[in-house]
């Protein structure tokens, strides 16, 4: 297969976000058919990205605590309906009523987040002053003592990322097994597949000859160099590679089992793959939650099964199509262009069709970048830059001593003609542009504007 679209595809994205280095893996049929680095692991020392190095993870961890959950179930030895409470020294009773096992695992416990982990990797990489030094589950637990008086729904209503939930699981699987989560999941899933590069633990991970720098991007687009937050586990812990995380992806499409080796039962695998609640972030359309996957039928009428990661300084993304028995994963050192999009770009291709044609995602991307510029009234009376910032654009008016800004939200996107809107004294405010052969228009407030060339 020509993988050269999807290349070129990554380095243009690289490159508008200032990543530093990424690293793309494609899995089919329980082979790993592709596998590249792109850009520098290591800039200091020119070092490049290659198919070995190693990245966080992030919460695409919380995959594999749902696993290790999911086969203590199978085993008998607790149930996805337990309370919390019989396994973890917290009172949690949202509006009275007990979070199960299946809550935490589907962030449907009604507790928003309560942001330990932000605050944690804040803090270790000197971002905020906010310090929040959580080294054990033990620690967070403790920080929860007040949650539930934080919930604004019953269990099971409502969708919240709960980082702190699933630190609450390993404790769980920690107080069944016996064994530090770390171990457990180690005995279940990385010494079974062969994951001899993926760790949790810093000691491990330091000798490890090729890893990536984690960056942090400043607001001016500079790297500067960052650290792994080690301290998180359950919720985002796990530093890995292509090369393993092959082997994972692989054995989720195997229905559980890979070189044979099985790790879970079928039919104990496809409750992580049930939709239980709405997520708010709709790429697809249709998107819900299961245990540490998400899920949609809509892609291209086939399941596709994902999760995401980031820790600031790593981002991941992992997806797979169980039909097609294809996956992909993505590992980058810094944060920037979503690696989700990578691996939808990639996963179109698989399947024989077009990305840029045929999923709404890329066809709004290349419709906004087209409006991207610098505007002139008539005459050149007024001027105002449009720029892309993430989903949005940014209109600035700048003067020798003013500067301007107003955030525009697309409301309706099209290869010809764009509307976003902004808000002016409370008022609904529209911004149009018109695309045509000779250039690009704008119709803001009062004004007419015609992009420069």
């Amino acid at each position: 297969m020509d993988f050269s679209n999807l290349e070129g595809f990554v380095i243009s994205k690289m490159r508008e976000s200032r990543i530093p280095g990424l690293t793309l893996g494609i899995v089919k049929n329980g082979e790993l058919v592709y596998a590249r680095g792109f850009g520098f692991k290591d800039l200091e020392r020119g070092l490049p990205a290659t198919p070995r190095t190693t990245y966080g993870i992030g919460s695409i961890t919380k995959s594999f605590t749902a696993l290790a959950v999911l086969k203590l179930a199978e085993e008998g030895k607790l149930s996805l309906q337990d309370p919390v409470e019989r396994y973890v020294p917290l009172r949690l009773r949202p509006m009275g009523e007990p979070v199960l096992i299946h809550h935490l695992l589907t962030h449907s416990s009604g507790i928003p987040a309560l942001g330990y982990a932000e605050a944690f990797i804040n803090g270790v990489l000197g971002l905020e002053e906010t310090w929040l030094p959580l080294a054990t589950p033990d620690d967070v637990i403790a920080f929860m003592r007040e949650s539930e008086d934080w919930a604004i729904a019953k269990p099971g209503e409502r969708f919240f990322y709960l980082n702190e939930g699933y630190v609450l699981l390993g404790y769980i699987i920690r107080k069944v097994t016996g064994l530090p989560y770390e171990d457990y999941v180690s005995k279940l899933i990385l010494k079974p597949l062969g994951m001899s590069r993926t760790y949790f633990r810093e000691e491990e991970y330091s000798s490890d000859e090729d890893k990536a720098t984690p960056y942090i991007i400043d607001k001016e687009g500079k790297h500067v160099k960052g650290k792994f937050p080690f301290g998180i586990t359950s919720d985002g812990g796990l530093l890995s590679n292509i090369i393993d995380m092959s082997k994972y992806v692989n054995m989720l499409i195997n229905r559980g089992e890979f070189n044979g080796v099985r790790v879970l039962g079928k039919d104990y695998l496809e409750l992580a793959e049930r939709k239980y609640i709405n997520v708010p972030w709709r790429t697809l359309g249709d998107e819900g939650y299961g245990y540490g996957l998400i899920v949609s039928d809509e892609f291209f009428n086939r399941r596709l099964i994902s999760h995401s990661g980031s820790v600031l300084v790593y981002t991941s993304y992992m997806a797979y199509v169980p039909s097609d028995k294809i996956g992909v994963i993505v590992m980058a050192n810094a944060e920037g262009y979503p690696l989700s999009r990578i691996g939808l770009y990639a996963l179109t291709m698989m399947i024989g069709h077009d990305p840029s044609k045929e999923l709404e995602v890329f066809r709004r991307e290349e419709a906004s970048a087209r409006l991207e510029g610098t505007y002139e009234s008539y005459g050149g009376t007024v001027r105002v830059s449009v720029v892309r910032q993430g989903d949005y654009l940014i209109m600035r008016s700048v003067t020798k001593y003013t500067e301007e800004s107003t955030i525009l939200v697309p409301e309706e996107i099209k290869s010809d003609y764009a509307k976003y809107f902004t808000l002016i004294n409370g008022a609904k405010v529209y911004a149009e542009f018109i695309v045509k052969n000779s250039g690009v228009e704008l119709i803001y407030e009062r004004f007419k504007f015609t992009k420069r060339q």
